[in-house]
């Protein structure tokens, strides 16, 4: 598969995983890589279907491989032997058991970058333990952070933890590991951990709370809502507006709009209280789409709170180019970012099903028509 794009050139096949793991490479396919996604022979479909649009599947390829059988541990060790990584997202000694960890695919390409992705990662107590997004957000102090004043803490979507945490730091890591392998000719290991990921995110906010800027208590601080200036504000209609104008002149100009004389300073957190309320009545006597009418484009920072299906509607968004109609006009796709001015990323198709394009990666690996026949015969692939 060649696409345009600033990784055309480059090869990585994926041991087919779930959620961070497809989020992370299709990243990587969307800027051009040829991802090769291998399936378990189970998983390919007894009748053939049309290509279906899918977030998970687009822009990469599928081969259907049996990993318990010798023959098929041999097509993995030849595909690598033409890629330029690796990418897994199995409990760490998996791959080892089966053949394919870091050493014996290294051994068989010493340039090639091995990306590996897990919870906890490939050390420590938990290492082997099983876990999904929430868990990661949650021992990082993550969502205890986040929710309503003296509430519950809230769950994100997944967004931390599988895909800003986990899909998108592989990606990241993947991609700095092969940058160091065009300077030095030699792979490496990529140790990724989705809790090490959103550790990585909450950075600046482990500094904060360290200097006293940000405390324990949910919803009291300046960026979890407990200020008046960076917060969220119902309408008149039930919906909801965003205004985070953090900047002095740009809190001013907020309230110059509003029609507000503060009654307190803003930087007086004994204020918040009754600047919240302030503007809680203010934003509750008129409409998301009037108060949007009025102060969009403007440096309130501002903005509507909309739902996903309304996010495609937006002018700033069409002008973008942010979504486009996915191949079978049913629906919209996300185009990829960030945007390059002479190697722009495009996504490709959706695979039709696992394993759909077996064998033509085999081909292009060097296997011939007489060798596919014997791996199908014998159920290696499928």
């Amino acid at each position: 598969m060649t696409r345009g794009g600033p990784l055309a050139g480059f090869t990585i096949v994926e041991l087919a995983g779930l959620g961070a793991l497809p989020f992370g490479t299709g990243k990587l396919a969307d800027m051009g890589a040829d991802v090769i996604r291998v399936h378990r022979t189970n998983e390919v479909p007894g009748e053939p279907t049309a290509p279906r649009y899918s977030e998970y599947n687009r822009g990469r390829r599928s081969i259907a491989v049996d990993l318990k059988q010798p023959e098929g541990i041999e097509v993995i060790h030849r595909l690598v032997e033409r890629a330029d990584a690796f990418v897994e997202s199995f409990r760490p000694g998996v791959c080892e058991r089966l053949g394919i960890g870091p050493d014996d695919l290294l051994a068989r390409n010493p340039r090639l970058v091995y990306g590996r992705l897990t919870g906890w990662g490939q050390d420590g107590p938990l290492a082997q333990s099983a876990g999904h997004s929430l868990n990661y957000e949650s021992l990082t102090g993550a969502i205890g952070s986040i929710g309503p004043e003296h509430g519950p803490p809230v769950p994100l979507l997944m967004v931390l933890g599988d895909f800003a945490g986990g899909g998108l730091h592989l990606a990241y890591g993947v991609v700095c590991a092969l940058l160091e392998a065009q300077r030095s000719g030699e792979g490496q290991v990529v140790d990724v951990a989705m809790v090490d990921g959103v550790a990585s995110l909450f950075s600046t906010f482990y500094g904060m709370a360290g200097s006293g800027m940000h405390t324990e208590d949910i919803g009291t601080n300046f960026f979890d809502g407990g200020s008046p200036v960076y917060n969220v504000y119902e309408t008149a209609d039930g919906k909801y507006v965003t205004v985070a104008p953090i900047e002095p002149q740009f809190w001013a100009l907020l309230l110059d709009k509003l029609g507000l004389e503060p009654v307190a300073d803003r930087d007086d957190r004994a204020s918040w209280p009754e600047l919240k309320r302030q503007l809680t009545e203010v934003f509750k006597t008129k409409t998301r789409d009037e108060w949007q009418a009025e102060l969009e484009g403007t440096d309130v920072c501002f903005a509507p709170v909309f739902r996903l299906a309304e996010a495609h509607e937006h002018p700033h968004n069409i002008e973008r180019g942010l979504f486009r109609p996915t191949p079978d006009g049913a629906g919209r796709e996300l185009t990829p970012a960030p945007r390059f001015s002479r190697t722009p990323g495009q996504p490709g198709p959706s695979y039709a099903h696992p394993g759909s394009d077996t064998t033509d990666i085999l081909l292009a690996a060097g296997f011939t028509d007489a060798d596919i026949a014997k791996l199908r015969a014998t159920g290696a692939v499928a």
